[in-house]
């Protein structure tokens, strides 16, 4: 059963293994988000992994530039998208440390960052990587749905030389963040950070929009389940 900590505005939704704790998965939404909407499309995932831990922290509300200034769910400022150029490096900085923080609490309380895995959507999934590929922490992998690498976190990705498992999932009919953005990133991954080609499931979805579907949730498991045994 998943519980919530605390308010469901601000602390996280926590769904506690059915069998022993064997790992842990922090998902995390996208802007305009909430952490419960996402429930029900991970249960499959959930049920198939009985022995994961999940974690499921909630944005704060902000004031976003691209909904003209309107307060939503946000883990920072996007000006446009297309995601542009534009970094909220205050928003950046906070968010990435709240999921930092939730690496290490899973740590002390005895579960190895290597069995920790982040996954995002959309703006949680450029958050997740920017965490990833920045931390201190060996994490077990880092999935990206529908999301993108911005630019100005690429330099302290290249220093850290990060090694981790990387899951893509991409529609071809996103126009929110496009595949090309997906694309670029994950060619980034492979040239930029010089990844192993196996490291990097890069998988695209024909006629699938800025949104998940089953197949992706099918193939999240399939991956989930190979890198967490």
């Amino acid at each position: 059963m998943a519980t919530t900590q605390g308010s469901a505005r601000s602390e996280p939704i926590v769904i506690p293994p059915t069998q022993e704790h064997t790992a842990t998965v922090i998902f995390v939404h996208g802007m305009g988000q909430t952490n419960e909407s996402w429930l029900l499309i991970i249960r499959p995932i959930v049920d198939r992994l009985p022995g994961v831990k999940w974690i499921l922290p909630q944005a704060p509300s902000l004031s976003v530039t691209y909904s003209q200034g309107r307060v939503r769910p946000s883990w920072f400022d996007i000006v446009s998208l297309p995601p542009c150029n534009c970094y909220d490096e205050h928003g950046i900085a906070t968010s990435v440390a709240a999921l930092e923080d939730l690496i290490i609490t899973e740590v002390r309380r005895g579960t190895p960052s290597s069995k920790t895995v982040l996954v995002g959507f959309s703006q949680g999934a450029a958050l997740s990587l920017m965490t990833a590929l920045t931390t201190l922490h060996e994490l077990g992998g880092v999935a990206s749905l529908s999301g993108w690498i911005p630019r100005q976190s690429r330099q302290a990705m290249q220093q850290l030389e990060p090694s981790l498992p990387v899951f893509w999932s991409h529609g071809r009919a996103d126009e929110e963040v496009p595949l090309s953005y997906g694309e670029e990133a994950t060619s980034f991954l492979r040239d930029g950070l010089r990844l192993p080609v196996d490291k990097v499931a890069f998988k695209t979805y024909d006629g699938l929009e800025h949104t998940v579907d089953d197949a992706v949730i099918s193939d999240l498991t399939a991956w989930l389940a190979r890198i967490l045994v």
